[in-house]
């Protein structure tokens, strides 16, 4: 897991905010996404974006990914009162990296390590297992194992505005990553003020 501060500038920030604010501002904010992962959230993907921000856009591929990126890049706006709960992105639907661009606001991720029998990761690089009996690991494009503190692994992993996190191989398979609602945004003992957060985020083929 890496984050890279100020990854892109306030103008490169206003320059991605006002390509998709237009479309964004159509939609409603959704509070039943189909897997009951994202509460208060809006969202697309995008496939064509202006010259200047496929530059950004070329800059994430560089920084986070050793190959090409997949071509529709998913914009996700959470409200101020949103809150995205722990899952695991489905192995199904893309690979072993996934990165984010943190527009509007500071917040907070946390990731809990996840059954390892279910997760299991074999030499750096590997995907999880494919013990697919319960079909649990590739039907849905998000599922939610259960992500307890208690005797557990976990991290809360401060996402600046306009920073860029890294998520690959363990982080990506072996535990769960959630945004913190508004109320637990906290970072060693101090309060982030989550605000209404856009991120950009880029995948790799599975």
């Amino acid at each position: 897991m890496r984050i890279i501060p100020d990854f892109i500038s306030e103008a490169e920030e206003q320059q991605l905010h006002e390509e998709v604010e237009p479309y964004m501002s159509r939609l409603r904010y959704e509070f039943d996404h189909w897997d009951d992962a994202i509460h208060g959230f809006r969202e697309t993907e995008r496939k064509k974006w202006y010259p200047s921000n496929r530059e950004v856009l070329e800059r994430v591929r560089q920084a986070a990914f050793e190959g090409a990126i997949m071509s529709y890049v998913h914009v996700l706006d959470l409200a101020a009162d949103g809150v995205i709960k722990p899952h695991v992105d489905s192995t199904r639907y893309c690979g072993n990296t996934i990165s984010g661009i943190s527009l509007l606001s500071d917040s907070v991720m946390r990731l809990v390590r996840t059954s390892a029998e279910k997760y299991q990761q074999g030499n750096v690089g590997d995907g999880p297992s494919k013990d697919t009996s319960d079909n649990t690991t590739d039907d849905a494009y998000r599922h939610q194992p259960e992500a307890k503190l208690e005797n557990n692994f976990y991290a809360d992993i401060l996402l600046p505005r306009r920073s860029l996190y890294i998520m690959s191989h363990s982080a990506r398979y072996n535990f769960t990553h959630e945004i913190l609602a508004k109320e637990q945004s906290q970072f060693l003992g101090n309060p982030i003020n989550k605000t209404r957060r856009i991120s950009i985020i880029c995948r790799n083929d599975p």
